[in-house]
């Protein structure tokens, strides 16, 4: 639907795995089915092998290749860098890319730890005054039924909000036989079910209800300690499928918290919940009702309205399909609908919009510092247990 003549926005994007398919196929399809003011070219793909990156961007639909990430941010065919790589290397490419007059969108969680997000914020800030643009990448924002949900809350059809349950289930590394990865090297990742996902529910109720989080108490574990090394082991410190690695970033994390606006918060993020791929779980309930929300049934939003009479009250399903409800008069007729491809078309959708109405787009890297703010407090609760009461009498 973008019109070939509307003025262009080279992406370079860096990393072409999980994400990097991903942002690509947003890319790829927001101008088709969205009014863009600017028309998204994908210039340049880079990857560190060369004979993969090829490979990957012509699948994926990228014009160039790079095997170096450097070479992308001097490029004049780029003004958008977008950063799909682990954490470790976040901060560098941002800051690099910034520096340079390049928008950045950068995948979550922002950076692996609180002082590395703090120059990526600080960095952002001195762009921002020149013009130039960045967003983290909490796609889930973009979730036709978490848009609703915010507007429930923020029209007041919620009350006064009391309680927050949030929840982020998979199963993937349950087994212990499941390969080391770099997600479980917290040399890389930064932390383990925490800033994977964990982060993903802390943006979403912080956006949902309007409010922070204020402080928490946590208790992190690593279930399965030693995990054999993959086959190519590359990056990781071992030789080629002989051995095991040793993880160092945690399998679960639980957590209390409390938001500014006295609401409790409970919150759970797994990788070992057998039998849950993506179900991303919240329950918000406030003094005149309640909303509820499953990824695992993504387009359908639970709303109880707690000012109906007592013989007919009871939770509303909400189907998110109609051309009024966030993002979907795009795409198909109601009933029809999106998936999980549909959230990062949207993020497109946001950020190539500021950018041409020169604005800042959000979640901003300052919301990405303050989601790393909450998992630092909660490694840092869960490593001194200075709020956990020992039961008597039970060792």
């Amino acid at each position: 639907m973008t019109s070939p003549d509307r003025p262009t926005l080279g992406v370079g994007l860096i990393g072409y795995a999980f994400m990097g398919a991903a942002h690509s196929q947003a890319w790829r399809t927001a101008p088709h089915f969205f009014d863009l003011p600017l028309r998204p070219r994908l210039a340049v793909l880079a990857g560190r092998d060369p004979g993969r990156v090829a490979e990957a961007a012509g699948r994926l639909g990228w014009s160039a290749t790079e095997t170096d990430w450097r070479r992308v941010v001097e490029r004049d065919d780029v003004d958008l860098v977008d950063v799909c790589t682990p954490g470790d290397t976040h901060a560098e490419i941002a800051i690099a890319a910034l520096e340079a007059g390049k928008h950045v969108l950068c995948e979550k969680p922002l950076a692996n730890s609180v002082a590395e997000a703090e120059a990526m914020a600080e960095a952002a800030a001195k762009a921002a005054a020149r013009g130039v643009r960045s967003m983290v990448g909490f796609t889930y924002r973009r979730v036709p039924a978490i848009g609703l949900a915010r507007q429930l809350v923020a029209e007041g059809r919620l009350g006064e909000i009391r309680h927050v349950r949030a929840q982020y289930l998979q199963d993937w590394i349950a087994d212990p036989a499941a390969p080391m990865s770099w997600r479980l090297e917290k040399d890389k990742a930064g932390s383990g079910a925490l800033g994977d996902i964990g982060a993903h529910i802390v943006d979403l109720t912080q956006y949902i209800t309007g409010q922070s989080l204020t402080g928490v108490s946590a208790l992190l574990e690593t279930f399965v300690k030693e995990r054999p090394l993959p086959a190519s082991a590359g990056s990781l410190s071992g030789v080629g499928g002989e051995g095991t690695g040793t993880v160092t970033v945690d399998d679960a994390a639980v957590f209390l918290g409390r938001f500014t606006g006295g609401a409790l918060g409970v919150f759970e993020a797994t990788r070992f919940a057998l039998g849950r791929k993506n179900a991303i779980r919240i329950e918000i309930n406030g003094s005149a009702g309640s909303l509820a929300f499953d990824f695992e049934d993504m387009n359908v939003l639970h709303f109880f309205d707690g000012t109906d009479p007592a013989e007919t009250a009871g939770f509303r399903r909400i189907v998110v399909t109609e051309p009024g409800h966030p993002y979907v008069a795009a795409w198909w007729p109601a009933g029809h609908g999106l998936g999980y491809e549909h959230g990062f078309t949207h993020q497109v959708v946001d950020l190539v919009t500021a950018i041409a109405e020169h604005s800042d787009p959000a979640p901003s890297f300052a919301d990405g510092l303050q989601v790393q703010r909450v998992l630092d407090a909660v490694e840092r609760s869960a490593g001194d247990r200075s709020s956990w009461t020992d039961i008597e009498g039970v060792s």
